[in-house]
C-alpha cells in the first residue's frame, strides 16, 4: 500500500520526524500524523539564548516555544526530542546575518535557517534516527513527478512559505513532505482547536528569532558595535550632500532618516560599504531592471521552462516575468518590467506555472543590481 506521505508502507510501520517549533502549523502537522497512525517523533531546535533579550514581539524557536511543543507532545502522546544547536545558529545563521548587514546587504535569514540548521543538519538527524521522511508545517504544495519530488506555492498564496525554500535539495526534497499546502491558516487553527492543542490560539510568529521587536540595529550593536560609522551621504553624481551616523540604519529603498531637503523626496538607492557611504536619489532611480546572482540552487533545468519563467525578489511580491542565464552557480536575470528597490542581499526565486499552479524551480542570492539611470 502507498499510504497518505505516499511511502509504501502501512503508516503504523512509516516512522516520520515532524521539525516543531511550537507553533500552531508544525503541532497540527504533528496532530494529523498522530491521528493517520504514523509512529511520530517532534523535533525541536534550540537556536539561540532569548533569556537575557526579552521582547514583545512574536518570535519562533524561543524559549516558551520549547515548552509549548513538549505540551503539545505530551497531548498527542508522542516522542520529543530537543536539539541544541546555538553555537551552530550563532556561526551560521546570526553572524552571516550581521555580516551581510554590515556589507550594505539586506539578508534574509530565514532562508540560511532552513538552509542550514533546520533542512541539512535536521535531515540528516532524522536519517540517523532512520526515519522515513521529515515533515514540516510550511505551506507549500509537493507533488512527486517522475520519481522525484517537486515543490509548488501553496494554495492560501498569502501563507505560501515557498520563497524561503529555494535552497532546498532535490534530495532533501524527495525526503520533505508538507501536509499543510492545500488548506488555509483557518483551517489549521481549526483542526488544532479539534486535537484540544494548546497553540490553537497562538499568534503567528512575526519577527527575525533573535532580533528583539524588530530592532536590527541593537542586534548589530550587541556583536558589532564598532558599526555605527559615521560617513557621507552623496549624490548620484558623487557629491556630498550631507552625513549619516552608520549604514546598518539604512537599506535600499528608504526615504526616512536621511534627513536631507530636497526638491523631490529623496531615496536609499546605493550602500557602499567599504566606503562607508550611503548614494541618495529620486524615486525612478530605484528602478532594477538586472540581477546578478551568487550561490544558485537549481531543482530543474531552467532550459525546460525557457519562456516560463517567473521570479519573486520579496516573499510577498508578485511573480515578475524575466528571462535567467544560468553559468554553475551564478545567474544573470533579465526583468521583463522595471521593480523598484531590490537590494543586493535579498533572494530571487524562480517559478514557472504549469497545470498544477506555479512551481519552485530554485533561486541565488543577489549580489548585484543594475537600472537604466546607473549601475550599483
Amino acid at each position: 500500500m502507498i499510504n497518505s506521505l505516499g511511502i509504501k508502507k502501512a503508516p503504523k510501520d512509516t516512522k516520520i520526524v515532524v521539525a516543531m517549533s511550537g507553533g500552531v502549523d508544525s503541532s497540527v502537522v504533528a496532530g494529523l500524523m498522530k491521528e493517520e497512525g504514523y509512529n511520530v517523533t517532534g523535533i525541536t531546535l534550540k537556536l539561540y539564548d532569548d533569556t537575557k533579550t526579552p521582547s514583545k514581539g512574536r518570535q519562533c524557536c524561543a524559549g516558551r516555544d520549547i515548552i509549548d511543543a513538549k505540551r503539545v507532545t505530551e497531548t498527542l502522546n508522542i516522542e520529543h526530542k530537543i536539539l541544541y544547536y546555538q553555537k551552530k545558529f550563532k556561526s551560521e545563521v546570526i553572524d552571516s546575518f550581521i555580516d551581510s548587514y554590515v556589507g550594505g546587504e539586506t539578508p534574509i535569514p530565514c532562508v540560511q535557517c532552513n538552509q542550514t540548521v533546520k533542512f541539512r543538519d535536521l535531515f540528516k538527524f532524522s536519517k540517523d534516527l532512520n526515519a522515513d521522511a521529515l515533515v514540516t508545517g510550511h505551506y507549500v504544495v509537493r507533488h512527486e513527478q517522475n520519481g522525484e519530488g517537486s515543490m509548488y506555492r501553496a494554495e492560501d498564496k498569502d501563507r505560501d512559505q515557498s520563497y524561503f525554500l529555494f535552497s532546498t535539495t532535490q534530495k532533501q526534497l524527495d525526503y520533505l513532505r508538507f501536509p499543510l499546502g492545500k488548506i488555509n491558516k483557518e483551517e489549521t487553527r481549526k483542526i488544532a482547536s479539534k486535537l484540544k492543542l494548546n497553540v490553537a490560539d497562538k499568534p503567528d510568529s512575526q519577527d527575525i528569532c533573535f532580533v528583539p521587536n524588530g530592532d536590527y540595529a541593537s542586534v548589530i550593536e550587541k556583536y558589532r558595535p564598532q558599526s555605527f560609522k559615521q560617513g557621507n551621504i552623496i549624490d548620484l553624481n558623487g557629491k556630498k550632500i550631507g552625513e549619516h551616523n552608520g549604514i546598518i540604519n539604512f537599506t535600499i529603498g528608504q526615504r526616512k532618516g536621511i534627513k536631507i531637503s530636497s526638491r523631490e523626496p529623496l531615496y536609499v538607492i546605493d550602500i557602499k560599504a567599504k566606503s562607508n557611504t550611503i548614494v541618495v536619489g529620486y524615486q525612478d532611480n530605484l528602478n532594477i531592471n538586472k540581477l546578478y546572482l551568487r550561490d544558485v540552487n537549481l531543482l530543474s533545468n531552467l532550459k525546460n521552462f525557457e519562456n516560463n519563467i517567473f521570479i519573486k525578489v520579496r516573499s510577498t511580491g508578485k511573480l515578475i516575468n524575466s528571462k535567467v542565464k544560468v553559468e554553475n552557480d551564478l545567474a544573470t536575470v533579465d526583468i521583463l518590467q522595471d521593480e523598484k528597490g531590490i537590494s543586493p542581499g535579498q533572494a530571487c526565486v524562480f517559478y514557472s506555472k504549469d497545470n498544477l499552479g506555479e512551481r519552485l524551480l530554485g533561486g541565488g542570492w543577489i549580489h548585484k543590481t543594475s537600472n537604466k539611470n546607473l549601475s550599483t
